[in-house]
C-alpha cells in the first residue's frame, strides 16, 4: 500500500471537483475503540475511497474529536474528503468537509445557520429510505442524499431493504448526487450500478475485510468499470456558500 507524504490542504475548488465526481464513500461504524482504525482509514483512501465518514453512535465526544482530527490529517495526505455523521459541533471543531444527518437530526436550515455563524463550509448529506423522502431532501437543498438500505444490513436493522427498483426511480427523479448504501459488496455492486446507482457507500465490506486496502481497491475497480453519473445528476453550477450551497 502506498503511503503518501503530507500535502498542503486542498483548495475549495479541488474539493468541489472531488465531491462532484465521487464514486466510493466509506463509512465507519465504530461501536468500540479500534486500535487499527487509523491504518484502516489510510487503507480505504489509498485503495480508492473518495470520502470517509466518521460515524459512531456510542463513542464519547473526546474520542470522536481526537479521531476526527486524525481523520482530517489522513484525508489531507491523500487529498480526499472527510465527513462526520450527525454531529455538527464535531464536524466544525475538526475541520470536516461535510456532515451527514438522518431524517430526525437537526434541520438542514439550522445546520447551515450554525456553520455560517462559525465561518465554515460544510457540504450536507441526508439519509433517505423512500423516493418521497429523497424528493423532500432535495427540496431542502441538501448537497447529496443516501438511499438505502439497498440490501439487508445489520448497520440498519430496523429498516427493510428498499431494493433496486427504488434505485432506478431515484436515478430518474433526483437531480442531485445520491449514494446507494446498505449491504453492498463486490458480489452485488454490479446490480446497483446497472440500476443507476453510480455512487456507492460501504461500511462492513471494507472495514471488516481481512485486507482493507485490497478490498477497497477491488470494489473501486468494479465501480470504475461502469460510467460515472451523467451530467444531469451533477450539482448545479454556482452552488456555494458557508454550509452546503
Amino acid at each position: 500500500m502506498e503511503v503518501r507524504r503530507p500535502l498542503a490542504s486542498m483548495r475549495e475548488h479541488e474539493k468541489k471537483v472531488l465531491f462532484e465526481n465521487f464514486r466510493l464513500y466509506a463509512v465507519t461504524d465504530l461501536e468500540t475503540p479500534d486500535s487499527n482504525i487509523l491504518d484502516k482509514i489510510q487503507a480505504v483512501y489509498a485503495g480508492g475511497a473518495d470520502i470517509v465518514q466518521l460515524r459512531s453512535k456510542v463513542l464519547p465526544d473526546c474520542v470522536l474529536y481526537d479521531l476526527g482530527l486524525r481523520f482530517r490529517q489522513i484525508a489531507d495526505r491523500y487529498r480526499k474528503l472527510f465527513f462526520v455523521n450527525d454531529r455538527v459541533d464535531i464536524a466544525i471543531a475538526v475541520g470536516a468537509d461535510g456532515l451527514h444527518v438522518g431524517r430526525g437530526d437537526l434541520p438542514v436550515a439550522e445546520i447551515r445557520r450554525i456553520a455560517k455563524k462559525s465561518g465554515v463550509f460544510l457540504r450536507i448529506g441526508q439519509s433517505t429510505h423512500t423516493v418521497e423522502q429523497a424528493l423532500e431532501a432535495q427540496n431542502e437543498k441538501v448537497d447529496y442524499i443516501s438511499i438505502g438500505p439497498i440490501y439487508a444490513t445489520p448497520t440498519k436493522p430496523n429498516y427493510p431493504p428498499v431494493g433496486l427498483e427504488v434505485v432506478r426511480e431515484i436515478a430518474q427523479r433526483i437531480k442531485i448526487p445520491f449514494v446507494c448504501i446498505g449491504g453492498i459488496d463486490c458480489v452485488n455492486v454490479d446490480a446497483v450500478l446497472e440500476a443507476g446507482g453510480h455512487r456507492v457507500a460501504v461500511v462492513r465490506s471494507l472495514f471488516r475485510a481481512e485486507n482493507v486496502y485490497e478490498a477497497t481497491k477491488k470494489l473501486r475497480k468494479r465501480i470504475d468499470s461502469y460510467p460515472a453519473a451523467p451530467a444531469a445528476f451533477q450539482p448545479a453550477a454556482g452552488r456555494g456558500g458557508y454550509c452546503s450551497h
